[in-house]
């Protein structure tokens, strides 16, 4: 049996009488001396259960008044702790400042639970390192409003910049879903000024107000019909394929990645890789594709397969 379920099988053998022997423990339990005694030991030391040997009686006993209804800490094993403490840590380095103070209670009882387990809990932080990449600094304040009229289904009056035309336009949301992509915030939300679903970037939100009135809900399934089926946070529905193929160099990498749910992949016999997924807006695809430089090449949409030649040209040109 694992060692959380034997530390409570111990609960339960020593609540269930006034003593228990030595020799009845590791044979109900079937454990050596020595697993007797640091199960002892750490029952005691570590979770803190009042247990002690008792000479009159001939065994172990927990003091009267001082036990507890369960062993604190003992619904999780060393893993689960451990994988639990790991999100939390990811968490809060996603995004420090918006979700860390809200985490400072979990924080604490996981602490607790690998300090009683005999884990360095705070030797976590310097084992994960996470990389952010093309990270943009959404303010607390507003992270803070927008999660709140999500999960309050009301309404928001919010002024968001389009980085592609520069102009900042008033619009009436109602919130759908937050989503965290490639290391920043966007709302998906129903956007009473376009009569559609639409994804706001939060840190493009530059004013926002929370309004009595009730969101529009909108099905998770049309939510995802507008704004998943094509690639991309800049996606809605679907209207072509690309179609990529790698050089065999890069193939090794490229090979081992979803770039959609809908990807089609296969091999050529040179080792090349051709990949095939559906896209609505381009915007981020052109970025992605060119990122792999000469590893790379687009063989349709013929649009597409233009606008990244034109980008290599143009960005060829600047270093002539």
């Amino acid at each position: 049996m694992s060692e959380v379920v034997r530390l409570y099988r111990y609960k339960s053998l020593l609540s269930s009488r006034a003593a228990v022997s030595a020799d009845h423990l590791m044979a109900t339990l079937e454990v050596s001396r020595a697993t007797l005694k640091r199960d002892i030991a750490k029952l005691r030391d570590q979770l803190h259960v009042p247990i002690r040997f008792d000479r009159d009686l001939g065994g172990y006993t927990l003091d009267a008044g001082q036990d507890e209804s369960e062993l604190p800490g003992l619904w999780f094993s060393q893993e689960e702790i451990l994988a639990l403490v790991t999100i939390q840590q990811l968490l809060e380095q996603l995004e420090p400042g918006l979700l860390g103070n809200k985490l400072k209670p979990l924080q604490s009882r996981l602490t607790q639970l690998m300090d009683k387990h005999g884990l360095a809990s705070q030797d976590v932080a310097k084992r994960i390192r996470i990389v952010h990449a093309g990270k943009r600094v959404v303010r607390p304040k507003s992270f803070e409003v927008v999660a709140a009229a999500t999960m309050a289904r009301k309404r928001l009056k919010i002024w968001h910049f389009n980085r592609q035309n520069g102009i900042t336009t008033e619009r009436l949301v109602s919130p759908q879903r937050l989503v965290h992509y490639r290391d920043n915030w966007y709302l998906d939300a129903w956007c009473h000024l376009r009569d559609d679903v639409r994804s706001f970037s939060i840190d493009a939100i530059h004013k926002l107000e929370v309004l009595e009135t009730a969101a529009k809900e909108v099905s998770t399934k049309n939510i995802d019909q507008a704004l998943g089926s094509g690639y991309g946070i800049f996606n809605g529905a679907a209207e072509a394929w690309a179609k990529l193929r790698f050089t065999p160099a890069r193939a090794r990498w490229v090979s081992g990645e979803t770039w959609h749910p809908m990807q089609e992949s296969s091999f050529d016999s040179d080792g090349s890789y051709l990949l095939s997924f559906p896209y609505a807006d381009d915007r981020e695809l052109v970025g992605d594709i060119m990122r792999f430089g000469a590893d790379v090449q687009v063989l349709a949409p013929a649009a597409l397969r233009t606008k990244v030649q034109k980008g290599f040209l143009e960005a060829a040109a600047r270093y002539v």
